[in-house]
């Protein structure tokens, strides 16, 4: 990977993104850790103030994720935000329990994402689907990350690899078996805890094999490799900048 291609998800430094003068100051600290890119999310900033930060502090937006609801039923209004962003990507976040509950929900959020895949691509954007560990759980012996996407050809994938473990699959498998699929790719390191616990911990300082996930994913075309931590242990900007080291040290050419 380049180092060009390394973002961080900005969800991971929600709780000091809450003004234009936090949105600034955060993307000045990611510019001093190395980032250049950023994924916008839970930042409660008007879309074209985060777009004018990023352009002063230098940072390309290269993703975002939306509401469900927004892509399901205003997908016109995310397609603008885009535009505004200069930015092609976005994706589905997280599905309500009650939307993959048997086979005829699944599908039938599966058709929706599909629509809004396709006026995505039509406006020349991506629509990607991310995934947490409930996606994991089969109904009909199928696990519902698999239904959903084949039967949304037009979506593509963006792998969390924290949640893939934590749905009891290999983040290796999934990221081999979506290859020419998944343009955004969100790395996130699983920790484990005494008792029984896991915990989400800085790329490189966790259990995942990255040795395999992160060469799969470049042969499978990644574009934006993006270093995501929801929980951190110590200050967030410090997290990050422990996964980004990691990735600087062992894996950029």
């Amino acid at each position: 990977m380049k180092k060009s291609q390394i973002a961080t998800q900005c969800y991971t430094l929600r709780d000091f993104m809450h003004t234009p003068g936090g949105v600034d100051r955060a993307f000045a600290k990611l510019r001093e850790i190395g980032f250049e890119a950023v994924q916008i999310s839970g930042v409660p900033v008007a879309p074209a103030e985060v777009k004018k930060y990023a352009d002063l502090n230098g940072m390309t937006i290269c993703a975002t994720h939306e509401g469900g609801d927004a892509i399901l039923n205003n997908i016109d209004a995310v397609i603008e935000k885009l535009n505004l962003y200069n930015c092609r990507h976005t994706a589905f976040p997280c599905p309500f329990e009650k939307q993959v509950i048997d086979m005829g929900m699944t599908l039938d959020l599966a058709n929706a994402l599909e629509a809004a895949a396709v006026k995505m691509e039509a406006a020349g954007k991506c629509l990607s689907y991310h995934n947490h560990n409930i996606e994991f759980r089969k109904i009909d012996g199928k696990r519902i990350f698999d239904i959903i996407l084949e039967n949304a050809p037009t979506m593509k994938a963006e792998i969390d690899t924290y949640w893939v473990q934590m749905g009891g699959c290999d983040p290796v498998e999934y990221v081999e078996k979506y290859a020419g699929r998944q343009e955004i790719f969100h790395l996130k390191d699983f920790g484990v805890v005494y008792p029984r616990n896991s915990i989400m911990v800085p790329v490189g300082s966790g259990n995942l094999n990255w040795n395999k996930i992160l060469p799969a994913a470049e042969a499978g075309g990644v574009e934006w490799f993006i270093i995501e931590q929801d929980q951190c242990q110590k200050d967030p900007f410090d997290s990050l900048k422990d996964s980004f080291d990691y990735l600087m040290t062992n894996f950029v050419k």
